[in-house]
């Protein structure tokens, strides 16, 4: 399977089963994209009469030749031999937990209209973890990470730092037991910024692996939908406290996040934004709602949004050239390694190795879907005891979706997130399409980005 486009000025071929990528003049791309037809010959005479001016016929047909012998040697038209490899990592790896998700908080100080945890409370009662369950939940990843070293955890809600005393309390009995178990614990702290304080910073700068801040961008938008209780906006309140925690964090190791919805589809206005606030990492995610709430986006936004991805590569691709780069989470792509193809087809190990905890210690395959009964996998004091679920989950791979089969991205979605898919077909296994097209065009503008960093050097 090949998946060929044009964007930023290149002729992009992707041998999707490979993952060879080929940059090419335009007798080439007509060239691959004829290659299998029937008839040969009509189709060299075809391409000559649209490139007549730039090849003769001998070289077209030396340029069928030449995707012959790509084709050969496995960098074109590759076929697809991993479906039976579907679910292998999950089998080999079952049983064992490397990442959790911490609900230290069921509450939170902000009131967004758009948040799909309905304000922190998950569509439940309001909450804050005790520092005994977290510790058993520390405990529960140790006794349940095998062999693996290193562990992740995640400070999650609501809102986090309305729990801050918890939070470091737990850090520091994860450090306690680090070295007698053979772990090794990467934090990260998801936190909306209203608690921000200088203790705050000295605690997420010398613990944290990474900071996730929420800002959706221009004040108008974020203090449309980030709103105290009273209805006030929070972009005032915020931006100086991630400001100051970014500048002691050396720059890196943080993402500033924001959500755009059909009020902003225009987002990358919002990524200007932050990015004349001074922050480089960035992050903007659609905004994930009920069907028919005023923040879906629409099928009107969609031409609007796949625009915003293009003019978002071609800005990258312009600042790193002046010499003023900046990180956008979806474009990070490594074209020459990347995942294993284990990891690809298997997807991104909710409800397996990645879990979620509430904060009277229930588990569930993420944090979306926290307060869905029916998903509830167990507890952190008996462990997985819905298997049914957590076997729905295991056999969740990018073959088990019928339209994902055919799909030239399936090898770098792995199926796409099974809460999206949830939340918009009922099923785990079903396909959010609105989602598909988003994450389509973010990899072929994240493709083109790296194409446009090895043309410069040559």
């Amino acid at each position: 399977m090949i998946h060929q486009y044009k964007l930023g000025g290149y002729n992009i071929v992707l041998d999707v089963c490979s993952g060879s990528l080929h940059v090419v003049d335009d007798v080439a791309y007509d060239v691959i994209a004829s290659f299998e037809k029937a008839n040969r010959q009509d189709a060299i005479q075809e391409i000559y009469k649209k490139h007549g001016d730039k090849a003769t016929l001998d070289e077209i047909n030396d340029c069928f030749l030449q995707v012959e012998e790509l084709k050969s040697s496995g960098q074109l038209f590759k076929e697809d031999t991993f479906e039976p490899m579907a679910g292998q990592l999950k089998e080999k790896t079952s049983g064992v937990v490397k990442a959790l998700c911490l609900h230290v908080a069921h509450v939170c100080n902000l009131n967004c209209s758009y948040c799909f945890a309905s304000q922190g409370k998950y569509h439940g009662e309001r909450a804050v973890m005790s520092y005994e369950v977290g510790k058993r939940a520390l405990d529960f990843l140790i006794e349940n990470s095998g062999t693996r070293r290193n562990l992740e955890v995640d400070f999650f809600g609501g809102e986090p730092l309305m729990n801050f005393d918890v939070v470091k309390k737990l850090v520091e009995y994860a450090r306690s037991v680090e070295k007698e178990k053979n772990k090794n614990f990467r934090f990260t702290l998801t936190t909306n910024g209203m608690l921000i304080d200088d203790d705050v910073i000295e605690f997420a700068n010398k613990e944290m692996s990474n900071v996730v801040l929420s800002l959706d961008g221009r004040k108008d938008v974020h203090d449309k939908f980030r709103v105290d209780y009273k209805g006030k906006g929070s972009w005032e309140t915020i931006v100086p406290k991630f400001q100051k925690l970014v500048e002691k964090r050396g720059g890196k190791d943080y993402y500033m996040r924001g959500t755009f919805t059909h009020h902003n589809p225009d987002f990358l206005e919002d990524i200007k934004t932050m990015l004349d606030l001074g922050f480089n990492e960035l992050s903007m995610e659609p905004v994930v709602c009920a069907s028919g709430d005023p923040s879906e986006l629409t099928q009107e936004d969609l031409p609007i949004v796949l625009k915003q991805y293009e003019d978002l590569a071609n800005l990258m691709i312009k600042r790193r050239e002046e010499g003023k780069p900046f990180t956008f989470y979806h474009y990070m792509i490594d074209l020459k390694g990347g995942p294993c193809i284990y990891k690809r087809i298997s997807g991104c190990g909710s409800g397996t190795e990645y879990m979620a905890v509430t904060p009277w210690g229930d588990l569930y395959p993420c944090h979306q879907f926290v307060g869905e009964e029916k998903y509830k996998l167990g507890d952190i004091w008996q462990g997985v005891t819905n298997k049914p679920v957590q076997d729905e989950f295991m056999s969740c791979n990018v073959y088990a979706r019928e339209d994902c089969k055919d799909c030239w991205a399936k090898l770098y979605c792995s199926g796409g997130c099974a809460a999206n898919a949830y939340h918009a077909t009922g099923s785990v296994k079903g396909v959010y399409k609105y989602g598909c097209e988003l994450f389509k065009k973010r990899m072929e503008c994240a493709i083109m980005v790296e194409v446009s960093k090895t043309v410069s050097k040559d």
